[in-house]
């Protein structure tokens, strides 16, 4: 980074490395969701899955960070408590 910051670094480069922090939290999230026992889950028995439907709903309309992890928190108990 302080070798970084002594260029000029092209636009399109910069452009780039913003979109670095959602591919890494794809990479992280996504086979939380979707993998259930080591093996792919993708149906209404999948909890996290399910979950992470109010999640993504509510972090696109607030962006707020603290909403979006106490929806995920509150999805997870409710379907637990379901069955």
């Amino acid at each position: 980074m302080v070798v970084l910051s002594k260029f000029k670094l092209p636009p399109l480069f910069l452009k780039w490395l913003r979109y670095i922090p959602v591919a890494v939290l794809s990479a992280l999230l996504v086979p939380g969701i979707l993998l259930s026992d080591n093996k792919f889950s993708f149906g209404l028995e999948n909890n996290a899955l399910l979950a992470s439907i109010p999640c993504i709903l509510v972090a696109a309309k607030t962006k707020n960070l603290f909403l979006t992890v106490l929806v995920g928190i509150i999805s997870m108990f409710l379907l637990k408590m379901i069955g």
